[in-house]
């Protein structure tokens, strides 16, 4: 058997490596012209956590986390509003809790499949013919890869999905969000190893110290405007105006426009998973959103339950059909809670946000931390009984500027153009 992927992203590589290990023929297809060095912090537990045990990745990501020991809240003048050790969010998930740079968990899955499965950088697909006999995957350099699948890791605006299904809209939640770095020392060292966020209304800033004096920045805000902005350091300039404490420093070295990773928040409900010999993977059919966060950990979960049908399976219908009715339950559950708690995630009103501030000196309580965080969590168990997890900081995507709108495409010819994972 021979699969194609498209997408070296962390879903893409996961599946690569576990159906490499089960004896599987894999090319990944990645339009990115190499390994991407750029991104952002997350936090991974939950059913990612408890797969990448299984697959013994949790040695190497465990070397490669980043030290946090406190989350700190500060209101718009930049006094703390509320601070929270970073253990008693560990404690809450039996120690299982890791926070990783996006690189750094793409990393670790890149080593592994290193030197054992295929990955084509600087290629893209632009379309498929699944008639009789191979599917015959084309690229953009006038080649085609035959191959008995094609999976669809390539994001939030995936081109095999639009090819695969037409035209899929995004559930825009009503808000934008901005990643970029600055290099300041004296913000790096007024950082440490705390994590600090503001607690404003519509609005908030989050920072948190890397390597050398490069501080990682990251914003999400209320707006209707279903777009990212054309320049995104003068809307980040103008919405964040006024707040004290840390933010005047960040916006005085804002980097241009082409700088900065600026998109809409928003998740994607396909109808369907799969059609014919084509299936979707990770954000391109279940993208949560940084609002219910852990999409790296339901990426890296949610692959692995692909490669295991595909594995276990007697036949690909059967191994398409079992993977998408075990687990999109989880992913729909995860993009559930996300809306559903968007008031929390930023507020909107004064009752809410004191109402949060509140929640947050709960955590202080022996005890209340877990009831918070399953609470928050919701949702039915992914197989094995994990909770499902990988909430996130920030963003946890890399570098980029802007997004693109809804593209259309003929079914089975794939558009052109740029994305986070498209190949």
């Amino acid at each position: 058997m021979h699969v194609v992927v498209c997408g070296a992203g962390i879903a893409g590589l996961t599946l690569a490596l576990q159906l490499h290990r089960q004896g599987t023929d894999v090319t990944v297809v990645e339009a990115a012209p190499g390994p991407r060095t750029e991104g952002w912090m997350l936090d991974f537990f939950g059913p990612g956590h408890a797969a990448a045990a299984r697959m013994g990745l949790l040695p190497r990501l465990q070397e490669l986390s980043r030290p946090v020991e406190e989350l700190v809240w500060a209101g718009a003048r930049g006094r703390p509003r509320a601070r929270v050790p970073w253990a008693r969010f560990a404690a809450a998930l039996d120690g299982q809790l890791l926070s990783l740079l996006r690189p750094d968990l793409e990393r670790a899955l890149r080593e592994q499949v290193a030197g054992r499965v295929t990955v084509r950088h600087g290629r893209r697909v632009v379309g498929f013919a699944d008639g009789p006999g191979p599917l015959r995957v084309h690229l953009d350099d006038g080649t085609a890869l035959e191959a008995d699948l094609l999976v669809g890791a390539d994001g939030l605006r995936s081109r095999v999905r639009t090819a695969a299904f037409g035209p899929v809209p995004l559930r825009l939640l009503g808000m934008h969000t901005a990643a970029f770095a600055v290099e300041d020392a004296a913000l790096h060292a007024a950082l440490g190893r705390r994590l600090w966020l503001t607690d404003t209304l519509d609005r908030m800033l989050g920072l948190y110290a890397l390597e050398g004096a490069r501080v990682a920045v990251f914003t999400v805000h209320r707006t209707p405007a279903p777009a990212p902005p054309a320049d995104a350091r003068a809307q980040l300039r103008a919405v964040f105006a006024g707040l004290g404490g840390l933010v005047p420093a960040v916006l005085a070295r804002c980097p241009p426009p082409e700088r900065i990773y600026c998109d809409v928040v928003a998740q994607v409900e396909p109808p369907r998973w799969s059609t014919g010999r084509v299936v979707l993977a990770g954000d391109a059919c279940h993208a949560v959103s940084l609002v219910a966060g852990q999409g790296a950990s339901l990426a890296v979960a949610g692959a692995a339950e692909l490669a295991r049908q595909l594995g276990t399976a007697p036949d690909l219908p059967t191994a398409l059909a079992g993977y998408e009715r075990t687990w999109r339950p989880v992913a729909a559950a995860r993009q559930r809670a996300g809306r559903d708690g968007l008031e929390w995630f930023l507020p909107s009103r004064r009752t809410t946000l004191w109402a949060r501030r509140a929640g947050l000196r709960l955590l202080a309580v022996p005890g209340a931390e877990r009831l918070l965080l399953r609470g928050l969590l919701g949702g039915p168990d992914p197989p094995g009984g994990a909770l499902p997890g990988g909430r996130r900081t920030g963003p946890d995507r890399g570098r980029g500027r802007g997004a693109e709108p809804a593209l259309e495409a003929p079914v089975g010819r794939l558009p052109r153009g740029r994305g986070r994972h498209t190949a």
